[in-house]
């Protein structure tokens, strides 16, 4: 996730919808004081290749703290709270508090739960042999994807962020927001963790009706408020 004070924005880090790219991308118009969580090792390379600043003040600083995490920390070897990849809103909120959550432009991306769902199975099972679909479906892998998804933007059912934007407009999505926050360039997206799926076929080649139905169940939050259609 990235906390930009510089533009005044928080980009919430959803999975599978190209955050780890929008991440890098963004991460260009970053000064010294904005918040950069770490990625993986492969994709900070991506970073440090494109000359973009990389993890800074994720760390939360001990004046900020409470006196007792403060004084836990120090004495008590407690773990500082920190920001992290996949962070929610939630803990944001927690983090930097109410009124600066409100002050500046909060957005994230959703996409299109059926093609959501291959993205994960490729990303979990990087190698053969992989589970059959119906398989992958009762995992836990399936729970954290809505974890990782809804759940990151949403507190208590609602909806937190300005705006959740289509994975499927990407590309229309940043220009809009560069646009709205100020930023002087386009938002260059290297190929982040683009590797990994093989199967490139549309998502209606792959899933049966009944796998079409439990991810339809799963999912219903994200179909009612992005409007996705089988």
């Amino acid at each position: 996730m990235i906390i930009s004070h510089k533009y005044k924005f928080i980009f919430i880090k959803t999975n599978k919808t190209a955050g780890t790219s929008i991440e890098i991308g963004l991460s260009k118009f970053c000064g010294p004081d904005d918040i950069i969580t770490p990625i993986s090792p492969e994709d900070e390379e991506i970073r440090r290749r494109l000359g973009y600043p990389g993890p800074q003040n994720y760390k939360n600083p001990i004046w900020k703290m409470s006196f007792k995490d403060a004084v836990d920390s120090v004495f008590k070897g407690k773990k500082r709270p920190k920001f992290y990849n996949h962070i929610s809103a939630q803990e944001v909120i927690d983090l930097i508090g109410r009124e600066k959550w409100d002050d500046y432009y909060t957005f994230c991306f959703e996409r299109n739960p059926w093609d959501r769902v291959i993205s994960q199975y490729y990303w979990v099972n990087k190698s053969e042999p992989r589970p059959e679909m119906q398989e992958f479906l009762k995992s836990t892998a399936i729970e954290r994807l809505k974890l990782k998804g809804y759940g990151n933007y949403t507190v208590n059912g609602e909806v937190v962020v300005d705006k959740v934007c289509k994975f499927e407009n990407l590309s229309e999505e940043l220009d809009q927001f560069r646009t709205l926050v100020g930023l002087p360039e386009k938002i260059e997206l290297p190929k982040a963790k683009s590797k990994y799926r093989k199967d490139k076929r549309d998502y209606h080649d792959v899933f049966s009706e009944e796998d079409r139905r439990s991810i339809s169940e799963l999912f219903r939050d994200e179909i009612d408020l992005m409007g996705y259609q089988w």
